[in-house]
């Protein structure tokens, strides 16, 4: 069935890893010996396809929290199942919707969490008492900039509908317990499978500028009538 499902797919094209982003990658594995959180924000519509696989690979040996943004446009079944997945991997994970807010104090009570169910670890470092350190990391466009922007309660990450808005790392306090290490979005040199590289292109984690629009929405379009046909047409008022 993948073999099947991978053929169905047109070849594209898709020149998705920019020079600065090996830059980025180096940085982000210097700042992680600062952190004591990771908060790994993933798309609530493709949470594999949008989970770089070197993130998971640097960040193994730090606690982490999964938030799976954008829920709100994702399937709800499948929300419940992606949560009991990652908790069924001793990953806690948090549904957040960052345009209205909705699950951004859950993510907060579970930073906190998380952190004194560890913190053991930090006993020996001294660095109990101080500000829990927390590193916000994820792809492109997948709404880290708004996700900061509600925790924070203030605009102080850029924010904008295409990918490679964040392009330097900042510090955020969200109150007197946590502050946050902004990163920029980074991709990974390899995907696994055309179908992944589809995934980020139709949500858009890949700059339009490398990609063949016209071919990406005729993909998209045959996804879409093949699993959402009713959505599809209740959309554009279709019969």
């Amino acid at each position: 069935d993948k073999e099947k499902d991978e053929k169905s797919y047109h070849k594209i094209n898709i020149n998705w890893y920019p020079g600065h982003m090996a830059k980025t990658k180096k940085q982000i594995l210097e700042d992680l010996k600062l952190i004591d959180v990771v908060i790994e924000i993933l798309d609530a519509r493709i949470p594999v396809s949008s989970r770089n696989p070197d993130i998971e690979e640097y960040t193994k040996n730090k606690m982490k929290i999964i938030v799976l943004n954008k829920y709100d446009l994702a399937d709800e079944n499948q929300n419940k199942k992606w949560i009991e997945y990652f908790k069924n991997n001793g990953i806690e994970a948090v549904l957040v919707n960052s345009n209205t807010g909705e699950g951004i104090n859950k993510a907060i009570n579970k930073i906190e969490e998380v952190y004194n169910n560890g913190k053991t670890q930090y006993v020996s470092k001294g660095r109990i008492g101080k500000a829990i350190r927390v590193m916000i990391l994820g792809i492109p466009n997948v709404g880290k900039s708004s996700f900061i922007n509600r925790i924070s309660k203030k605009n102080v990450a850029t924010v904008g509908n295409k990918p490679g808005v964040t392009r330097q790392k900042q510090w955020i306090r969200i109150n007197q317990d946590i502050e946050l290490l902004d990163t920029p979005g980074i991709l990974w040199p390899k995907f696994e499978s055309e179908k992944v590289a589809l995934n980020l292109a139709y949500t858009g984690s890949i700059k339009d500028e490398v990609i063949e629009i016209e071919e990406i929405s005729f993909n998209l379009l045959k996804v879409l009538l093949n699993k959402y046909l009713d959505k599809l047409l209740e959309r554009y008022k279709l019969n």
